[in-house]
């Protein structure tokens, strides 16, 4: 059993227009994906307890490029340009989106998606549309409904409840928890999950460095 991963530790390693420019596809990523006003940067600051790790605006969509956040060696959080209605020209909402496909797609370590929605707004076409093809490719989804402080303790539990009967008709790896960035509602569930995915990427480097260490003993 690995222990938790300190995600204090959190550091950014690059911004990229593409997979392209992204580093070398090796290790673990999980990614983060929301519409452009569901706060995914506040809600990445959160979980690694840093004020500024990832960009917050009060302009929804301003998560232009994909942005890459190393916790440990091999473990990534990836932060995803934000899809739905950011006031921003048809041509560069067009290059978003297909970056976006892109990396969900194509990128091979990938192991785990989180999808982020306003608790008071949850399962629009698009956020609906995330979690279909995140099941179809048999990726395990974590779905957090964000800024969960708006409710009242009854009507968030109400809420919580109806997402998560409505998650069991995707089939497939769902889970789903209210979160607050404010509050800090959901960042232990967040951070025990997220170790979760990470686990088998740590338990591979443990494995070669026993490997490399009998191997220094057998010489």
């Amino acid at each position: 059993m690995n222990q938790p991963l300190n995600y204090r530790n959190t550091g950014f390693i690059t911004s990229a227009p593409d997979i392209r420019h992204l580093p070398n596809d090796i290790g673990v990523e999980i990614a983060f994906a929301g519409r452009s006003n569901a706060g995914k940067s506040s809600a990445l600051n959160r979980i690694t307890d840093q004020k500024g790790l990832a960009r917050t605006s009060k302009t929804p969509g301003r998560t232009q490029l994909i942005n890459m956040f190393e916790v440990v060696n091999g473990c990534n959080l990836i932060d995803l340009p934000g899809y739905g209605f950011a006031q921003v020209p048809l041509e560069l909402k067009i290059k978003w989106q297909k970056s976006l496909g892109e990396y969900l797609q194509k990128r091979e370590c990938l192991q785990g998606l989180v999808v982020l929605m306003d608790i008071r707004h949850p399962m629009k076409d698009l956020d609906q549309q995330m979690v279909s093809w995140a099941v179809e490719s048999r990726l395990p989804v974590l779905v957090l409904l964000t800024k969960a402080d708006k409710l009242k303790s009854g009507a968030r539990k109400k809420q919580l409840l109806q997402i998560r009967e409505m998650s069991q008709g995707f089939g497939g790896d769902v889970q789903v928890e209210a979160f607050s960035s404010l509050k800090g509602i959901g960042v232990d569930q967040v951070r025990r999950k997220l170790d979760e995915w990470f686990a088998p990427e740590l338990e591979r480097q443990m494995a070669l460095l026993e490997q490399d260490e009998q191997a220094d003993e057998g010489e």
